[in-house]
């Protein structure tokens, strides 16, 4: 009995090739419009803007590069030309500067949101973080984690409201300085404190809010933490970067700062 071969017609082929061929080119070019956009932002939004993120990627297909730390130090680097594209600060101060020495994108500047700092214990605490700052005085309190205040804005609160309730001059010799309010918590979290002066938003944070107590500092005892963002004038991603933004002026963006615990802006 003869062998019969199967073989595809010349026209099945040529169709099958086209075919591959386009759904390549489809794919190419789906990579070509998907964009990248870098971020150097405070620790303060640590995770708030890690979801924000999140979200933007899904609903842009665009993707985020992310720096966390001090404002003071991103704002020395983006002076000196560092390739960011947004800016992130806990002072709006800082991108104010860089706006007046043009190297922003006009018409960018944003205030995003005020911010607040919390005294915060670990729930196996003796500290009843309740009584205030003046509970800085008890002598079993061996070591008070707060941002550096040269150069981050949470710090300069904290010290700011130590001063506002005159306990700084009975303390500071125990303030341990974190390089920036990401750093602050993780010397409370870790053990390596005792008790801190962190960002609401860290605090209200899972993992920090289910190990921790705090209280909320008043507002009046320091410098509001108006925080401001702004996209840089050498970045090649400015359309992506002013996405970024309208996003988290958005419903879902303002839902999830909420969360965290800011104030946003009227």
């Amino acid at each position: 009995m003869p062998i019969r071969k199967s073989i595809r017609p010349l026209w099945a082929v040529t169709v099958i090739l086209a075919m591959t061929l386009m759904l390549g080119m489809a794919k190419a070019a789906t990579v070509a419009y998907a964009g990248e956009v870098t971020i150097a932002a405070a620790s303060d939004l640590n995770f708030a803007i890690k979801e924000l993120i999140e979200e933007f990627e899904k609903q842009s297909g665009n993707k985020v590069k992310l720096s966390l730390g001090s404002s003071g130090n991103f704002f020395a680097q983006l002076q000196q030309g560092a390739p960011f594209d947004l800016y992130f600060s806990a002072d709006i101060g800082y991108p104010r500067k860089l706006e007046e020495a043009g190297l922003t994108a006009p018409g960018t500047l944003y205030r995003y949101a005020v911010g607040r700092v919390v005294l915060w214990a670990p729930k196996s605490s003796p500290l009843d973080v309740t009584k205030g700052l003046t509970v800085l005085r008890e002598p079993a309190i061996k070591k008070i984690a707060i941002a550096n205040p040269k150069h981050a804005p949470y710090g300069r609160a904290a010290v700011a409201a130590m001063e506002h309730e005159q306990v700084y001059g009975d303390v500071k010799d125990r303030l341990v300085l974190g390089e920036n309010i990401s750093q602050a918590a993780q010397f409370i979290e870790s053990g390596a404190c005792d008790v801190g002066i962190i960002a609401l938003s860290l605090a209200m944070a899972p993992a920090m809010k289910s190990a921790g107590n705090y209280w909320e500092i008043p507002a009046d005892h320091h410098t509001p933490l108006e925080q401001g963002a702004v996209v840089m004038k050498q970045s090649k991603n400015q359309e992506i970067a002013k996405q970024f933004l309208e996003f988290m002026k958005g419903e879902r963006g303002q839902e999830i700062m909420t969360r965290y615990g800011f104030t946003l802006p009227s």
